[in-house]
């Protein structure tokens, strides 16, 4: 209620007596959506100073005892008011605007206007230049228009029986809160009429003015309804106090649900991870190794006829017989020596994933803490601090991916993924080194992927195919049934000058055929 019409009438009664008569003597602003207006009474050389905070989320006036001008980030806004005195204070007739007249036939209109509140600078009754430049319109204004007439007639209620904010527009949500406390709604037709002009002569003429809460939220009222938190008898001191405690109340609110959510989308995140890591190990453990497979093929190589594409042999592992498939262009030994360097990768990834769900564990565990003492926060300093020891820092953990590409892990090797054309270039130029495996869908735009070179070691095939699979993913072939993926080392891959963004050419690459899917979607960690 504080943009309301019958509080700013209360306000600028008030403020006649420090503004009338001042000098304008700086108009500035040095943070987006506040302007600041100093007035100075020549009389006793005091300063008076206004703050205007409109944003889109909260507009409203507020009056510090003193304020400090930066020495940078501040620029002069409206330079034709300075100099010039206040004359009069005109409060439009059932309207939230009000207009400071000054010297020299010009005037600033205060329209506070919720969202689309404005301070517009007039000359000669023109308006000239606006505070938000995003409302064109208000350059259309008319200081003399702006008044609102509504004289309702206690027949034309009767008749229609219009809620209490439909007869009075000017008043708002709260006298229909405060109305309900005094028996509107079971009340006759005439007394009902007799209530709601009650409430109006209440507002004309407001005992005091409170710093209230109702549904949850700080208002400013001049009914006394809900909580009421402070009373007062200045509406300048009143709107102060509410100021302050708004701004307090709502910014302990919007970061206690800002970080509630963050912290329960972390545990959610985490939880769900926790689970397909448990599914993974649990699908490695129970299925048969390629040790296990290599070892039944290499113990039975004399009667596994030439050329064979399966065949059926006693797993005495698992103490049954099962179907093997092999190649045909494959000798059985080859076939098992290639299942047991898979088995020396399935063994790694086994590693990685039994220390990526210890770590999950962990996680999960300091965001189960985080969340039961973020319960009993109820003040904005102790949040504050609860925020910086532990959103921020769970934000700082390598579990949020800061660099500009997607990034996966799979059998000891990072695989980079670049998100935009851009991004590509960033990857490629800057992230990228010439032992590095470069890989891209064939013909088509899409993401550049990367395989991290590690010291020592050949690109494993599994590896290659996984990510070979992200660039086809990644990549406008993503709903073919195969696209076909170029690889290369780094080295054979440069960007021509002048080039557009993720352009690049490529030498000696070779070409893999896959399914475009994103396995990590299955098995994260894989």
């Amino acid at each position: 209620m504080h943009n309301n019409y019958y509080f700013l009438r209360q306000l600028t009664q008030a403020l006649r007596v420090p503004l009338i008569g001042s000098v304008i003597d700086s108009c500035f602003s040095q943070e987006k959506d506040e302007l600041i207006i100093t007035f100075r009474k020549s009389d006793s050389g005091g300063s008076f100073f206004l703050k205007a905070m409109l944003t889109a989320q909260f507009s409203t006036l507020y009056f510090p005892e003193s304020f400090n001008r930066a020495k940078s980030n501040s620029v002069n806004l409206f330079p034709e008011v300075i100099g010039e005195e206040v004359r009069e204070i005109v409060q439009h007739k059932n309207e939230r605007s009000f207009y400071l007249v000054l010297s020299n036939q010009k005037a600033l209109l205060f329209k506070l206007f919720g969202n689309r509140s404005n301070i517009v600078y007039f000359e000669q009754n023109q308006a000239k230049a606006l505070f938000h430049k995003k409302f064109p319109k208000d350059l259309e204004l008319n200081l003399q228009q702006l008044h609102r007439q509504l004289q309702p007639t206690k027949a034309e209620y009767l008749l229609n029986l219009p809620a209490p904010e439909k007869v009075y527009p000017t008043f708002g949500d709260l006298p229909g809160i405060y109305l309900k406390t005094k028996g509107y709604e079971s009340a006759l037709p005439e007394k009902k009429w007799d209530l709601i002009q009650t409430v109006r002569h209440e507002l004309e003429n407001p005992a005091a003015f409170y710093v209230i809460k109702v549904n949850n939220q700080t208002r400013l009222s001049l009914l006394p309804v809900g909580e009421i938190k402070k009373e007062f008898t200045s509406p300048i001191t009143a709107l102060k106090e509410f100021v302050q405690t708004y701004l307090a109340d709502s910014g302990y609110e919007r970061n206690y649900r800002l970080a509630h959510q963050n912290l329960t989308r972390k545990f959610q995140a985490a939880s769900q991870t926790l689970q397909q890591i448990k599914l993974r190990l649990k699908a490695l453990e129970t299925e048969a190794s390629y040790a296990q497979t290599a070892d039944v093929i290499m113990a039975n190589l004399t009667v596994i006829p030439p050329r064979a594409e399966s065949i059926v042999l006693f797993d005495f592992y698992l103490e049954k017989e099962r179907l093997f498939k092999l190649k045909a262009n494959e000798s059985p030994q080859k076939f098992a020596e290639r299942l047991y360097k898979k088995s020396k990768n399935q063994q790694i990834e086994v590693t990685q994933l039994k220390e990526r769900l210890q770590e999950k564990e962990e996680e999960l565990l300091q965001l189960e803490i985080a969340l039961q003492e973020l319960a009993t926060i109820s003040d904005y300093r102790t949040l504050k601090a609860f925020v910086k020891e532990h959103v921020e820092s769970l934000a700082s953990q390598p579990t949020v991916i800061e660099k500009p590409f997607r990034v996966f892990q799979t059998n000891g090797f990072q695989i980079l993924v670049g998100k935009s054309a851009q991004n590509n270039d960033v990857l490629t130029q800057q992230f990228t080194f010439k032992e590095d495996l470069w890989l891209h869908a064939k013909d088509v735009s899409g993401s550049h992927v990367v395989i991290k070179y590690q010291a020592g070691k050949t690109f494993p095939e599994p590896v290659i195919y996984k990510a070979a699979q992200l660039a086809a993913y990644y990549s406008k072939r993503k709903t073919d049934s195969l696209c076909p993926v170029l690889y290369t080392p780094k080295k054979y891959v440069r960007k021509p000058k002048g080039a557009a963004p993720g352009q690049v050419v490529v030498e000696r690459e070779k070409v893999i055929l896959v399914k475009p899917e994103n396995p990590f979607e299955k098995y994260p960690g894989s």
